[in-house]
């Protein structure tokens, strides 16, 4: 037993001796700290302007309608300016956008609302020099509702269009 606490008490020890220096994982300077050079940002993270990661949380990925709606709002337009301009300087990246709707009217007629939405999303990138071979659309209607409940706040957020970023991932 005592063998055994004087094995685990210098592993401890040797542990700890390790952790104290800096320079373990290379140079002194920091030349294998990935953040050394890359002023604070993480490759790939959402501060990372060039991530897919980026473009959802800060550009937006996703604009609203209204009810029985396919026509882009100010808000919405607003939002695809901030992709068009982040999908023209992202060249190796492609986009599949998602037309949904909320769980009101039939499957069939919700599946025809969501194409419209993300045809118009699709038309207003274009329209702002995206090359249309870059875009594809995707309606899913009522199948993919981010609430369920029936009431006005969750029905709004189901009617969407979003764009999911494809590509991009070789560095």
């Amino acid at each position: 037993m005592k063998l055994k606490s004087s094995i685990m008490m210098i592993c401890a020890a040797l542990s700890v001796a390790a952790c104290t220096n800096p320079a373990r994982f290379g140079g002194a300077d920091g030349a294998t700290d990935p953040l050394a050079n890359s002023g604070g940002v993480v490759p790939g993270s959402a501060s990372d302007p060039a991530s897919p990661a980026y473009f959802q949380q800060a550009v937006g990925d996703r604009v609203l309608f209204a009810v029985d709606q396919s026509t882009l709002t100010p808000e919405g337009r607003a939002t695809l300016d901030g992709q068009a301009v982040w999908l023209l300087q992202n060249a190796d990246f492609t986009a599949v956008i998602e037309g949904h709707a909320d769980e009101q009217g039939t499957r069939e007629y919700n599946l025809a609302l969501g194409a419209r939405r993300a045809d118009a999303a699709r038309a207003y990138l274009v329209g702002q020099g995206v090359q249309s071979s870059r875009l594809q659309v995707v309606s899913f209607g009522k199948e993919r509702p981010i609430e369920v409940c029936s009431e006005e706040a969750c029905y709004a957020k189901n009617r969407r269009a979003v764009t999911v970023l494809a590509g991009g991932l070789t560095s």
